[in-house]
């Protein structure tokens, strides 16, 4: 029986006999977009980071800039183009917060057998999108759809976490006088510079006295903060300890969440 040898260079580099059947020109294409996600690149640099020919590069860049895909950043470089970007806000202003965050908070409700909530800023006061009661018997004056003021909860405090120092200083100057239990501005200051560093917060009873709390922010894929979790509990079953080894628990469900909403730490 005679055999036919393959012919040499039927195969782009990088490519296997092995790879599943599938449109070449379209993985190409989304290999070349995945280039230059981080920045601007060269036809050279495209060609070298996705082993493709220069001439694969070249041919597949010009359709890709002519349908927006990517643009011309100067005579030898390309970046994301603007229909990447429309794409993208797009799917982003599609994204239920609530039903995309609701696996990891029923998830983190379960580990931690708190009362879990997510919410977010609006007119300046903390609006509750959801609360999932744990299995303790803890009664936990929230509501979905319900109001509290930032400067006293755990969520609050999470959600202003990016804000500067005279900032905050103006927002405690104007609510203070909603703590039922306040705390002087100094220490609740010096507390928000920590809390920043470690991109976490508590409510160390200042909304409930016999409520503790640890939150997190949650970011979208700019990296701006545009919600908060938390975990909540009476002070019997939340000892400063506990609070201290639920911070990475809330961070890493945090962390979860804002990555399916595009975020990407460090970029």
């Amino acid at each position: 029986m005679q055999h036919t040898a393959p012919r040499h260079g039927s195969l782009e580099k990088g490519a296997t006999a092995k790879e599943p059947q599938r449109s070449q020109t379209l993985v190409r294409g989304l290999q070349i977009i995945d280039a230059v996600a981080d920045g601007p690149a060269t036809i050279a640099d495209i060609a070298s980071a996705t082993r493709l020919t220069y001439s694969t590069v070249h041919r597949l860049v010009s359709v890709l800039v002519e349908r927006r895909y990517l643009k011309l950043t100067d005579m030898r470089s390309v970046a994301l183009g603007p229909r990447l970007i429309e794409l993208g806000f797009a799917a982003h202003s599609r994204i239920d917060l609530v039903r995309h965050a609701r696996p990891w908070l029923e998830e983190l409700s379960g580990k931690t057998g708190d009362t879990v909530h997510l919410a977010r800023m609006e007119n300046g006061e903390v609006s509750y999108l959801d609360k999932l009661r744990g299995n303790r018997a803890v009664e936990i004056s929230s509501r979905v759809g319900g109001r509290k003021p930032v400067v006293s909860t755990g969520v609050g405090k999470a959600l202003i976490l990016d804000w500067g120092k005279a900032r905050l200083a103006e927002l405690y100057r104007s609510d203070h006088h909603l703590m039922n239990y306040p705390v002087p501005e100094s220490l609740w200051l010096e507390r928000q510079e920590q809390y920043q560093k470690g991109d976490f917060t508590f409510d160390l009873g200042e909304d409930e006295a016999s409520i503790r709390c640890v939150a997190a922010p949650l970011r979208d894929a700019t990296g701006q903060i545009i919600a908060a979790i938390s975990v909540s509990s009476t002070i019997e079953h939340m000892s400063e300890q506990r609070m201290q080894d639920l911070i990475e628990v809330v961070k890493s469900a945090a962390l979860q969440i804002s990555t399916g909403l595009g975020y990407r730490p460090g970029k």
